[in-house]
């Protein structure tokens, strides 16, 4: 399954792990996921993996 936000769409992202002496190695700076039920509409909720972000943003709304 795929690590990205249902709601966003955004997933891991890479670059490079630089050394004091400069070597350059792969790295993955991975999103913070979190499954939580959501409020879809119509008295539905779902149960969603979304990053933090949108969460915080109010993107996507929490069912209670």
């Amino acid at each position: 399954m795929a690590k990205v936000c249902e709601s966003c769409g955004r997933g891991p992202s890479t670059g490079n792990n630089v050394s004091h002496s400069n070597r350059h190695t792969r790295r993955r700076w991975l999103i913070n996921l979190q499954s939580v039920k959501v409020d879809v509409g119509g008295g539905e909720t779902r149960r969603m993996k979304v990053c933090t972000k949108c969460l915080k943003s109010g993107k996507v709304k929490r069912a209670v």
